[in-house]
């Protein structure tokens, strides 16, 4: 009997980890697409992009199981009272957020609590019980701006993770630190920290 029990477990594949990917108005969204296709190899993603990321989403090279949410579809899906809404419905999907890249305008409008967009309304439902990680990126003035310190100690406060800004050459032609992080280090990051979480859980489980 108890080596049915274990065939039966070791049979149970676990599901992928669900991670919502979303962009806001930064030309590093160019390095959107790369970034929803190095979380696909490993989970299972849904995006969302504001209206002004758009200006530098290459959607065609989006990963073709990836759906990208927009601000339209927030107002499209709902017909009448008793509809799904979106924002929380990819709340309550997510186990994880990743904001990539975090403009100076969102990191503001999170650190006050507005929500006037699709990826802003997420953020206000989200349940801090689960992870929500940002990647800044910004010209180096709005960085060390005081107003920006402010912010990233009241998200930090509420559980927000921050995956560093870089220095380098800046799409505006300055060079120093407010270039979002590379790609494949947010996905480690957000991976290892993920991974590491739950192995403590299943510990503490007793699993």
């Amino acid at each position: 009997m108890d080596s049915e029990k274990e065939s039966v477990q070791n049979c149970v594949t676990p599901r992928k980890p669900r991670v919502l990917l979303a962009a806001s108005g930064s030309v590093a969204a160019i390095k959107f697409s790369s970034l929803c296709h190095s979380f696909s190899d490993w989970a299972e993603v849904k995006a969302v992009a504001t209206k002004s990321s758009l200006h530098f989403i290459d959607k065609p090279s989006m990963p073709k199981d990836v759906v990208l949410y927009t601000e339209e579809d927030e107002w499209s899906t709902w017909k009448r009272i008793g509809d799904n809404v979106l924002h929380i419905e990819l709340r309550k999907w997510a186990d994880v957020m990743v904001i990539a890249p975090l403009s100076a305008n969102t990191l503001a409008k999170i650190a006050g609590g507005l929500c006037d967009n699709l990826l802003t309304c997420i953020v206000r439902a989200w349940d801090f019980d689960k992870p929500l990680f940002v990647a800044p990126a910004m010209n180096t003035f709005m960085w060390t701006n005081p107003f920006t310190e402010r912010h990233i100690n009241s998200i930090t406060e509420l559980g927000i993770s921050l995956v560093p800004p870089i220095t380098k050459r800046l799409a505006c032609g300055d060079y120093g630190n407010g270039a979002m992080a590379e790609p494949s280090l947010i996905h480690s990051t957000v991976r290892l920290s993920f991974e590491s979480h739950a192995s403590s859980s299943q510990i503490n489980k007793g699993v």
